[in-house]
């Protein structure tokens, strides 16, 4: 799905001028907000600007879009649409809006809303926003009730984009065409709207009373509390100021909770599509990684389960190609490809390569855990004096992007959580042409068999595409897959519904399943 923070947050006080006031009035009396913890950062409130996992979270909870995802489910259901289909041809989609929807603000929820809403996306085009998603759009029709997307080739994956945050819906009144919105007042027509915000430590929900769509289940107030690192998540819950802590506590608490030595906490677990990828700048000439021997010699320099067992605490697991375990395709290349952990491998193909050493290389990384796995990454890549690895960490969420953005690092970590079911989430976004990697990878090899996968509406017949474009990434090595990991929701024990906060492969952060119950006994 998009990018993913590891023990950091950003601050969007930009989006909202001032910081620390309230949007809504409170009301009386009030009721105690559930208190929700997370060391996943957001990089803007406006959803043209926002592609990870912290701002879809939330997007998920105060947007709406016309189409969205039940828990599990593989395909989507209407939201604030009435209906939607494919209309002679996988190139024009058309959805009717439902009638009696609104903003928070009381202005209607229109298709003209839809329109602009997309068409903003496009227009703004913000290196961190989610445009890389709708690159097939070519335009985007409303008429009365209707609104209808003409795609620039055949996309069957079409309904599970506009499902997915990128395609939540604004007020055209609010939110202007060309640019991110910076007043500081906004509204959604989600089950959610915010009642207060402070500028990178808390944002308040309060259920929302006009919100009508596939959610029917009426939610509690939540608080959000952001914090740089995992340790910090984890001080708070031991400190007891926490209802809930998610994507937030260290690697080694987390093993501890699997073996059942917390019980004043409830551990949820769940399979999660969620990779790790260490992202090759190929930028040639200037660039040493821009040499496919050298990047080849980094993939066999790798250890990924030295990671997962010394840094992760087995965590994680080791991942070995672009799509990761459960998702359709998946494959294992760089496994077959590559030695694992091999200094002697790679110092061959660099002497043949005529590649003196050491190759000297900047390493950007996160703070957190991911220091500690940058740190990992950079002795394995030592081994036998082949590279000298410069680490360049960066504790802002917003900056990291930035800095990935304008090629500073040879090398960089990122995590990457997928948009919807479908093995599409991880390979045009990360591989294909516009891609949000900005490491200058392109291949029209892949491009031509992304658009020939996103050709099948029975997406088992795309299996083989997504194989070949698999193996085309293992032997051109933009990337390198690192790990995979689970998904963790930790829990007071009188907390109900934590388990539907489990990362699944769609981006719905179901705030709105939380509850008070009882202490176990």
């Amino acid at each position: 799905m998009k990018r993913r923070s590891l023990g950091i947050t950003a601050g969007v006080c930009a989006l909202l001028v001032a910081c620390g006031y309230r949007l809504l009035p409170p009301t009386a009396p009030a009721e105690e907000p559930l208190v929700v913890g997370t060391a996943d950062g957001l990089t803007h409130l406006d959803p043209a600007g926002g592609y990870d996992s912290g701002s879809w979270a939330l997007y998920s909870n105060i947007y709406q879009s016309l189409l969205t995802f039940d828990p599990g489910a593989s395909v989507p259901r209407p939201d604030a649409a009435e209906s939607c289909g494919f209309t002679g041809s996988l190139t024009t989609y058309r959805c009717r809006v439902r009638a009696d929807l609104t903003f928070s603000n009381g202005h209607p929820v229109t298709a003209a809303a839809v329109k602009h809403s997309f068409d903003r996306i496009l227009a703004v085009r913000d290196p961190l926003g989610p445009s890389p998603l709708f690159a097939n759009l070519r335009s985007v029709e409303a008429s009365g009730p209707s609104v209808t997307f003409h795609l620039a080739t055949a996309d069957a994956t079409w309904p599970f984009k506009i499902a997915t945050p990128a395609g939540s819906i604004v007020d055209p009144a609010e939110f202007p065409r060309d640019r991110l919105r910076t007043q500081r007042t906004f509204s959604g027509s989600g089950p959610y709207v915010i009642s207060s915000y402070e500028e990178g430590v808390r944002i308040g929900l309060a259920p929302n009373p006009s919100y009508r769509g596939a959610v029917s289940k009426k939610g509690k107030p939540v608080e959000i509390r952001y914090y740089k690192t995992a340790q910090e998540v984890e001080k708070a819950w031991n400190a007891r100021e926490l209802d809930v802590a998610h994507a937030g506590l260290t690697s080694a608490t987390l093993a501890s909770l699997e073996n059942g030595s917390a019980p004043d906490a409830r551990l949820s677990i769940g399979e999660s599509a969620v990779g790790r990828y260490l992202v090759l700048n190929t930028r040639p000439p200037h660039r040493p990684l821009g040499n496919l021997a050298v990047r080849e010699a980094v993939a066999a320099l790798v250890d990924r389960g030295r990671l997962a067992e010394t840094v992760f605490k087995d965590t994680v697991s080791p991942l070995y190609s672009l799509v990761p375990r459960g998702v359709t395709g998946h494959s294992t290349d760089f496994y077959d490809v590559y030695p694992e952990a091999d200094p002697r491998w790679a110092a061959r193909r660099l002497r043949v390569a005529g590649v003196s050493t050491p190759v000297r290389i900047t390493l950007g990384h996160q703070v957190g855990s991911a220091a500690a796995e940058a740190r990992a990454l950079k002795r394995q890549l030592e081994r036998g004096g082949l590279f000298r690895v410069e680490l360049a960490e960066e504790s802002d969420w917003v900056k990291y992007q930035k800095r990935q953005k304008s090629g500073e690092f040879d090398a960089y970590v990122l995590q990457w959580s997928p948009d919807f079911p479908d093995p599409d989430t991880f390979v045009q976004p990360l591989v294909g042409s516009g891609n949000v990697l900005h490491n200058g990878y392109a291949s029209a090899e892949i491009d031509a068999s992304i658009e020939a996968a996103q050709r099948f509406v029975d997406r088992g017949r795309s299996v083989e595409r997504f194989r070949a474009i698999q193996r085309v990434v293992a032997e051109e090595v933009p990337l390198v897959p690192l790990w995979q990991k689970k998904s963790y929701v930790v829990t007071r024990p009188a907390i109900t519904g934590g388990h539907y906060l489990v990362a699944g492969d769609n981006g719905v952060w179901r705030l709105w399943e939380l509850g008070r119950g009882r202490a176990a006994e």
